[in-house]
């Protein structure tokens, strides 16, 4: 049985632990509030523009081309994968790289490469034997993500896609912010852009409730320069949300962790206090037993 000394330390160390992830709870909170913020005013503008563009693609020329458009075979994918660059943040990394094994595990027949955003994701798959094209670490690290910073990635990942042939796709995989306690895993195809499949009148009209609504698109440029300038923005916007929806998530995921250890690390000090009491009441009771047999052994 462990010593009142021993116990006295470890409950030190405990309390020590306790004080370390409340401060860390309360940092990520503070976090979170203004991720969250930014997030929520991402997303309408990137949920618009996503559907503005590939509604437009998809009215344009059969004979109108573009490398961002303009589907490749179906043998090469880039897989953008964003966790974080620390732990202490639940199943948040885990999560992550669970749904990038199995996109690879998946598409067996495919030559998957992979661009780790985030040190977990990069050492994870380091040790594996996964082609790594470019990692990208401290992007997410510091709880907030310049639109500069995102222009880069974006630049550098649409650049791999247009230059390089030996890219066919380009999927997205990061944590959607849902709330404090959930996140969902996105796995999202960004390159090339998807066009949306013209409907017939019928199917226009059931839509619209009965009755048929057309949106003509009237062309103030040609259409070339137009999406030369708004197919990269449309992925610029994309990434950029991308990492929003992931600092949000892993400040949520590492609040709801950190406020777990802590009343877990409250539970066992209360157990270790207990047992402390009753190791001390008992070595009092031993001594007061002793000293009376030993009165009773001088009489």
């Amino acid at each position: 049985m462990a010593n009142l000394l021993d116990i006295r330390r470890r409950i030190k160390s405990v309390k020590n632990t306790q004080q370390i992830t409340k401060a860390m709870k309360m940092v990520s909170a503070a976090k979170l509030k203004r991720a969250q913020d930014r997030v929520v005013a991402a997303r309408p503008f990137a949920t618009k523009m996503t559907e503005v563009l590939t509604e437009l693609a998809s009215h344009t020329s059969e004979d109108f081309h573009h490398p961002m458009l303009d589907a490749r075979g179906d043998e090469r994918y880039l897989l953008v994968l964003i966790t974080a660059d620390k732990g202490l943040a639940g199943a948040f990394n885990a999560n992550l790289i669970k749904a990038a094994q199995s996109f690879i595990r998946d598409n067996a027949g495919k030559r998957v490469e992979l661009y780790a955003v985030g040190r977990k994701g990069r050492d994870f798959f380091r040790r594996r034997d996964v082609t790594i094209a470019e990692e990208n670490i401290g992007l997410t690290g510091k709880g907030r993500v310049d639109y500069a910073e995102a222009l880069e990635l974006a630049r550098d990942i649409t650049r791999r896609f247009t230059e390089d042939e030996g890219v066919d796709k380009v999927f997205l995989l990061y944590n959607e912010f849902r709330s404090v306690m959930s996140q969902r895993v996105v796995v999202e195809q960004i390159l090339p852009v998807s066009r949306v499949e013209e409907k017939s009148a019928d199917e226009v009209a059931a839509d619209a409730g009965g009755k048929a609504s057309f949106v003509e698109y009237i062309y103030e440029q040609p259409p070339a320069e137009i999406f030369s300038q708004l197919l990269p923005r449309l992925i610029e916007t994309q990434v950029y949300r991308a990492l929003l929806e992931s600092v949000a998530s892993e400040q949520g995921a590492r609040m709801t962790a950190m406020d777990s250890a802590s009343k877990n690390a409250g539970e066992l000090i209360q157990t270790l206090t207990l047992n402390m009491n009753r190791i001390r009441q008992a070595s009092i009771t031993r001594e007061i037993i002793e000293i009376v047999s030993g009165a009773k052994a001088a009489a």
